[in-house]
């Protein structure tokens, strides 16, 4: 996690990736001296700055990261200083927002992904998704024994992180669809967009085939959606540009009447996808959510299956705990 703190006046505005420490050097020489000195207010002028910055970089991947991190510092800094928390800044258009519980790790046992998936439902999230794709030929059991773990009224999603080939997970999409697997998610990789057509066009009736979680510009997922390779589009505000290019993604989506779905990241995404009408659901990350508990006072957490912004808090009322993170800090 690459943490990013931006001040003005008596405030701290708090953002963060999910990146390789590359992400903070590039901050540090190319993005903080577009922002010093900036009106804290004027955050759309500071963030195309940002991306004209890195035009000779590369926007995709370590820059965009980049970007996102400060952009979201920047929208914390600017709702703090109105004394409003994120989601009212932003204009809400909901309360809350489901969250579905994410791990369900190939490297679990099934002993281990029992638990885990099914100590989800108990907790009420409506919900959970697995990872499938490393032992193609051990998935199916894998997944019935989710199946059993959650019960039959709790969504089951699975997902494949590309590794399937397109015929390959035609058959999986079948087999998984009798155990009533309702979400496929990245059942071929996300840049074969003609092999996420075939999946969306081919796959039973009722399970959503979803993928986006790795684009880093509204390009991006433009063409994703332009090809009509999802059923529900992905988007992560630590990769996409931040709060700017997340609500941008949602215009996107408005456009196409697509669904959209957060990946990852709670304590942000809770803020902007209870701003966004296309918002389906919030990735109850695992990995991220230990995270964010650990080091944040105010970390997201899901009450009866919904994430809801604290309206008492400003910003996206987080405070980092300095003194708690200082023995990871690289």
């Amino acid at each position: 996690m690459v943490l990013v703190e931006a001040r003005a006046g008596d405030q701290t505005g708090i953002g963060f990736t999910y990146a390789s420490e590359a992400a903070a050097f590039l901050i540090r020489e190319k993005l903080a001296s577009i922002v010093l000195h900036k009106n804290a207010m004027d955050i759309a002028g500071i963030w195309g700055e940002m991306a004209r910055e890195v035009r000779n970089i590369g926007r995709p991947g370590i820059a965009s990261m980049a970007i996102s991190g400060v952009d979201i510092a920047l929208w914390d800094l600017k709702a703090r200083l109105m004394e409003l928390p994120l989601v009212q800044l932003l204009g809400p258009v909901r309360q809350s927002i489901p969250a579905y519980g994410s791990g369900g790790f190939t490297s679990y046992s099934i002993a281990q992904l029992k638990k885990q998936l099914g100590g989800w439902a108990k907790e009420r999230l409506t919900a959970v998704k697995m990872k499938v794709g490393r032992e193609p030929n051990k998935d199916l059991a894998r997944v019935r024994a989710a199946r059993e773990a959650v019960g039959p009224d709790i969504e089951l999603f699975v997902d494949a992180n590309g590794a399937y080939a397109r015929k390959q997970a035609l058959q999986k999409a079948e087999e998984f669809a009798e155990e009533g697997v309702t979400w496929f998610e990245e059942p071929v990789s996300s840049d074969d967009l003609e092999g996420l057509r075939l999946l969306r066009d081919r796959a039973p009736a009722g399970m959503q085939i979803a993928a986006g979680e790795y684009g880093f510009d509204a390009n991006y997922f433009r063409r994703m959606l332009e090809a009509q390779a999802v059923d529900t589009l992905q988007a992560d505000v630590t990769r996409c540009g931040g709060i700017t290019g997340m609500m941008q993604v949602g215009a996107l989506c408005e456009a196409f009447q697509v669904p959209l779905s957060a990946h990852t990241a709670p304590s942000i995404h809770q803020h902007v996808c209870c701003a966004l009408g296309r918002a389906a659901n919030v990735e109850y990350f695992f990995d991220h959510y230990r995270i964010e508990q650990m080091l944040f006072n105010g970390a997201a957490m899901p009450q009866q299956g919904q994430l809801a912004p604290d309206l008492s808090r400003p910003g996206l009322g987080l405070d980092f705990r300095h003194s708690q993170a200082a023995k990871y800090r690289v």
